[in-house]
């Protein structure tokens, strides 16, 4: 009886294939806006509105910067930036092998890194907005200090945790089409609140330390805290070195719960789509 081959590990074969990823991800992301007369334009406008609509009922309406030291708009951009980069990812990654069945079907072709180019394709983005926060951080005179390298490795900690989830996600979706509603509902609109984005927990919450603890179990509140202490606050990683390992923790079990359920699921795909 012939062995079975043992298949590589998941992170090898994405770094064999990340050319390809690469490539298609660029045509994912013209394809988006491929007919529409402002092109990509769109892909900008949403997340800006989205900020402004915040901004103004926060801070605006709700007074909510009144008690902060930094400017209000300032805490917005630079938490809801790295949850715009999750939440497009995990929504369009969710039905990406749905999206991209005729290459499911062939035999020779990696679906493996399928969830990897929905991430790469929101990248793009996610790169300009960077880039726009650390403008309005300069406008405002709070200027970038050697911390900011950090957004760095933040943006790769976004990467894997969304990476991880998306093997679950994408396979599932291919059986139970329903789940991606019930991310885009009970995750993403969730989810935002629960980061927190438009407020500081560590203010709100400040008599109740126990809610506090049980909002931190969240990996995404992990990400957007570091953001906001490598720009505004000019803190290190190194300085909360449990919550770190607590992320990486929680990640890496997340990532191989979705390789097992993705190369369990695989040999199906191509019979239900």
């Amino acid at each position: 009886m012939e062995k079975k081959k043992k298949e590589p590990p998941m992170v090898a074969i994405l770094w064999k294939n990340r050319k390809l990823a690469m490539t298609l991800a660029k045509d994912d992301f013209k394809k988006k806006f491929a007919g529409s007369y402002l092109g990509i334009i769109w892909a900008f406008v949403q997340p800006v509105i989205t900020i402004l609509v915040y901004w103004f009922i926060f801070e605006v309406i709700g007074k909510s910067g009144e008690t902060m030291k930094i400017p209000f708009v300032l805490y917005l951009v630079v938490g809801i930036i790295p949850w715009f980069f999750f939440s497009d990812s995990l929504a369009s990654g969710t039905m990406c092998l749905i999206e991209y069945a005729f290459l499911v079907k062939k035999v020779v072709f990696r679906i493996d890194i399928l969830p990897l180019v929905k991430i790469l394709s929101a990248m793009f983005v996610h790169m300009f907005f960077i880039a726009f926060s650390m403008i309005l951080l300069c406008f405002y005179g709070i200027y970038p200090g050697p911390q900011a390298i950090q957004v760095v490795y933040y943006v790769f900690c976004t990467l894997v945790l969304v990476l991880a989830i998306l093997y679950t996600t994408s396979a599932i979706t291919v059986f139970f089409r329903d789940l991606s509603q019930i991310i885009a509902i009970f995750v993403l609109q969730v989810g935002i609140w629960l980061t927190p984005i438009m407020w500081d927990a560590e203010a709100r919450l400040a008599a109740h330390p126990t809610i506090i603890k049980v909002l931190k179990l969240n990996p995404m509140y992990y990400v957007v805290s570091g953001f906001r202490d490598a720009l505004l606050y000019k803190k290190w990683v190194w300085e909360k070195p449990f919550w770190t390992l607590y992320f990486w923790g929680v990640t890496l079990i997340l990532f191989l719960i979705g390789v097992g359920i993705f190369r369990k699921l695989r040999v199906h795909f191509a019979d239900v789509l």
